[in-house]
């Protein structure tokens, strides 16, 4: 398939999650079926942030939704500190929850509408009690400290309830609860999407220092190339279920060879690009995931495309340091 392959997978003692040829689809009826994600693959490092992106509907979300098996994927490994987690028992995973954790993306939705902020964020204690390393934070006042450490007043928003906050707040409260019970991955989906501007900076900031003070490994979910930028250590780009381009930061936004992620790039409002991206020119509509294109999946769109890109289908191969493409006709430039 487009974007299949494994050669994107590093040999390092420090990967805390390691997904090979993932699959997630979703059957609708009459023998249809939604690809949702296609024999997608990568690993995350410690400490690392790694940045998921594409328009809607190209599966980012999903995949990592099905990283902590949410629902399980069809097919594929996902391992967790050597742990394969697509095999275990309802209980065995039920116990490995705490540590992988996920903020959603609508912020005011996600909480329960009729609870205090307090009472969301220390739940997870009366849910998992001294099943977990909570001691430090079981009483109300380290639940206060957590508040405070994301930037919410206790006094002020601890006894209200989410209506009674703002977009923003209600992330924070969502980022606490998140980090109640200790996490070591965080899957962040779209987590500033539904926010102004102005906030979105502040919540980016609040993940960096939460990533750093608590040692924290994330997936960071967007469809915003410059957000991705300024947090990820890695980037992940995504199309129609697929991988297209994958490797270090600084690769993919500085030396972008794929057509998708220069169109996706040309997109970005930058009075001064650093990269020449004026030849990007997408066209046509994204095909239906149930009915996906033959040969490449992004040739019905791409200004690149040749006879052979409708009928084979490129592998994921290395074109740099730590820097992976799918396609027949990357664009390299020096």
């Amino acid at each position: 398939m487009a974007g299949s392959g494994t050669a994107q997978l590093r040999d390092a003692e420090d990967i805390v999650l390691r997904i090979e040829n993932l699959v997630v689809e979703y059957p609708i009826g009459r023998g249809r079926v939604v690809h949702a994600v296609s024999d997608v693959s990568f690993d995350v490092r410690e400490g690392e942030t790694l940045g998921i992106v594409g328009e809607s509907g190209c599966g980012k979300s999903t995949t990592a939704r099905a990283v902590i098996q949410l629902p399980p994927p069809n097919e594929g490994s996902v391992s967790y500190r050597g742990r394969e987690l697509t095999t275990l028992k309802a209980e065995e995973m039920r116990r490995l929850r705490p540590a992988l954790q996920i903020i959603f993306q609508d912020p005011v939705s996600s909480l329960n509408p009729r609870r205090k902020i307090r009472s969301i964020v220390s739940e997870p204690l009366r849910v998992w009690g001294d099943k977990q390393r909570t001691a430090g934070r079981r009483s109300p006042d380290n639940v206060d400290r957590l508040l405070e450490s994301v930037g919410l007043d206790p006094d002020a928003t601890g006894e209200r309830r989410p209506s009674e906050l703002s977009g923003g707040q209600c992330q924070r409260v969502s980022i606490a609860r998140a980090l109640m019970l200790d996490p070591d991955v965080i899957v962040c989906d779209e987590p500033v999407s539904a926010l102004d501007v102005s906030v979105q900076a502040q919540i980016l900031n609040l993940l960096e220092d939460m990533k750093e003070r608590y040692g924290l490994t994330l997936l960071f979910i967007s469809h915003d190339l410059s957000v991705v930028r300024n947090i990820s250590d890695r980037v992940l780009v995504m199309y129609l279920g697929k991988v297209c381009e994958m490797g270090n930061g600084d690769a993919v936004f500085e030396k972008p060879a794929h057509p998708y992620t220069r169109a996706l790039l040309a997109a970005i409002p930058d009075p001064a690009p650093c990269v020449d991206v004026s030849e990007a020119d997408l066209k046509g509509e994204l095909p239906s995931p149930i009915d996906p294109p033959a040969g490449c999946r992004f040739h019905t769109r791409c200004p690149q495309a040749q006879e052979r890109c409708r009928v084979e289908e490129p592998a994921v191969r290395p074109i740099g340091d730590d820097h992976y493409i799918a396609c027949h006709f990357p664009i390299l430039k020096e």
